[in-house]
């Protein structure tokens, strides 16, 4: 016959020890089989089960990932991302990683992203090159005038530049040139905005951007409207203003009114106005009864006599003891 198994003989002799009947013990050994297979069972379907979930698994990767719900300009920083392990399967080509956070740090999203999904490059903003307007300060405005040879100084007019603005226009009849702006700044030459230093070579363009406030600006335009306009080149080192810039040049192109020819051939004559000028000077009114001509008579006349110089002279006196009285 053959003996029973190690671990079926070790219940028969526990059940001898607990002295019980044939059929009890018979009844413990099952059950405790039973348990036993139970256990091995479980224990073999758990382990089965990991390794179908590992294999379904596959690789993982490392990815960024949105901590909660963002919206579109968001500033990414560590607060708002985190790190998860994802199937290598389900990763985007364009996810991106942890170590390449340190390129995304501090830009925006572009558009919204849910918490838990991965962040992608094509999610953010776009970084575009920084415009022209960006380099006018707050306050200043950016003037573009045509240049010519000489007005462009052979070409050789630099960004970073500073110059003195001459306007050449007709005024009073005559033609006269004035300074209009100095010390400006070149913004641009044509379409060049380096700041590097040339080589010495020429460059071709028609157009010279200028760094000006509004005043400036309103000056130049019209400047350049009224007559021509040509560039002189300072030194770099030479920060001296022109004393004789017109603060606003509609102004200086008005035309100068001619003396009055009264006041040339009447010099010092005062003009009264009633009740503000209680005083008049004796001596200006007495000079303004010598320059005064002497109305003669028609000829034949004798109705109509010459009126002597002292008479005149007497009511002048007369008038200067005159005060006016103010209106009432």
């Amino acid at each position: 016959m053959k003996p029973p198994p190690p671990t079926l003989q070790r219940l028969v002799d526990i059940a001898r020890r607990l002295k019980l009947d044939r059929s009890t013990g018979l009844l413990v050994v099952a059950l405790l089989a039973g348990l036993m297979a139970a256990l091995a069972a479980r224990q073999y379907l758990s382990g089965r089960v990991a390794a179908l979930e590992a294999k379904g698994r596959g690789e993982q990767v490392r990815l960024v990932v949105a901590k909660t719900d963002l919206a579109a300009g968001a500033v990414l920083s560590p607060e708002v991302l985190a790190i998860r392990e994802v199937p290598a399967t389900w990763a985007q080509s364009s996810a991106i990683r942890p170590d390449e956070f340190d390129r995304v740090q501090g830009q925006r999203l572009g558009q919204p992203l849910r918490s838990g999904e991965m962040l992608m490059w094509s999610q953010l903003e776009s970084r575009r090159a920084p415009t022209f307007s960006a380099r006018v300060a707050n306050g200043r405005r950016a003037v573009t005038v045509p240049v010519d040879e000489i007005s462009s100084i052979s070409g050789l007019l630099e960004p970073g530049d500073r110059i003195d603005v001459y306007a050449t226009v007709d005024r009073a009849g005559q033609r006269q040139t004035v300074a209009v702006l100095s010390h400006v700044r070149v913004l641009a030459t044509g379409q060049r905005v380096s700041d590097e230093p040339g080589k010495g070579d020429r460059r071709l363009y028609t157009t010279a951007t200028l760094d000006l406030d509004p005043q400036q600006a309103r000056n130049l335009l019209l400047a350049r409207e009224a007559g021509r306009i040509t560039a002189l080149l300072r030194n770099p080192g030479d920060a001296t203003l022109l004393a004789d810039v017109p603060a606003d040049f509609a102004l200086w192109l008005r035309p100068v009114a001619p003396p009055s020819p009264v006041a040339m051939a009447l010099p010092g004559i005062p003009v009264l106005y009633g009740g503000r000028n209680p005083s008049p000077d004796p001596q200006a009114l007495a000079l303004l009864a010598r320059s005064l001509p002497v109305v003669q008579g028609a000829a034949g006349d004798a109705s109509q006599p010459s009126t002597p110089r002292s008479s005149v002279e007497a009511q002048t006196a007369s008038a200067a003891r005159t005060v006016d009285s103010p209106l009432r």
